[in-house]
């Protein structure tokens, strides 16, 4: 009955340890992968911290650039333009 209780609390951690290891490789090594380029849609330029539970976001989709405000109850849009390209 030992020999079953300790083989259970040292394969136990080390099979999720393995677990976790080959998933956190894998999340590293797929932007690496040939055959698919990495598209977003959706790029996040800038946010910025309004109060404890508020901030602003700057959002580029499909030519146009949102400014959102992200909060406890939800997301609401706050302005829309055209977006000019990055002024750095």
């Amino acid at each position: 009955m030992w020999a079953y209780v300790l083989k259970l609390v040292i394969l136990l951690p080390l099979v999720c340890g393995l677990m976790i290891g080959s998933l956190w490789l894998w999340r590293r090594l797929e932007s690496r992968m040939p055959g698919k380029a990495p598209t977003r849609l959706i790029a996040v330029k800038e946010t910025m911290m309004i109060s404890p539970g508020l901030r602003l976001a700057v959002v580029d989709f499909e030519g146009s650039r949102l400014l959102v405000s992200v909060g406890r109850g939800g997301v609401t849009l706050v302005d829309k333009a055209v977006a000019r390209g990055d002024l750095a």
